[in-house]
């Protein structure tokens, strides 16, 4: 399996912003994921490695961003205007077969079942 690694979360007022990271140990397409308190694991972004082809949730288009850095084999998500709906602990996911998708892909990158690698997750806080 790929190993994923995240970082940058926090505890920061509404309106802040964050910068998470997802260092992978391979070459992969990278998903991020978020599960609230009580609430089940909901996609949040992902980012196609190839052609660079973005998807994201209704509830954070518009203020966060997805990027990559492909020789540190880093994907980032940059998110803006935070508000105390973001908290959440967020993770990021990767299929280890390198499997991905091209044209419209919102299913597939939001499936779990896409995904066979997960990092530990980081809290995301955001206070009103």
């Amino acid at each position: 399996q790929v190993q994923l690694a995240e970082s940058g979360g926090g505890l920061v007022q509404a309106g802040s912003s964050l910068r998470l990271s997802c260092a992978a140990s391979g070459v992969v397409d990278v998903g991020w994921f978020r599960q609230a308190p009580g609430k089940e694991r909901a996609f949040v972004a992902a980012m196609n490695r190839v052609d660079g082809n973005t998807e994201y949730a209704d509830s954070v288009k518009g203020r966060f961003t997805i990027s990559r850095d492909n020789p540190r084999n880093t994907v980032y998500l940059q998110m803006n205007n935070l508000k105390p709906e973001d908290t959440a602990i967020y993770y990021c996911a990767a299929d280890s077969q390198g499997g991905t998708c091209s044209g419209s892909c919102m299913h597939y990158y939001a499936s779990l079942k896409t995904y066979d690698s997960w990092g530990q997750g980081t809290q995301v806080t955001v206070s009103s």
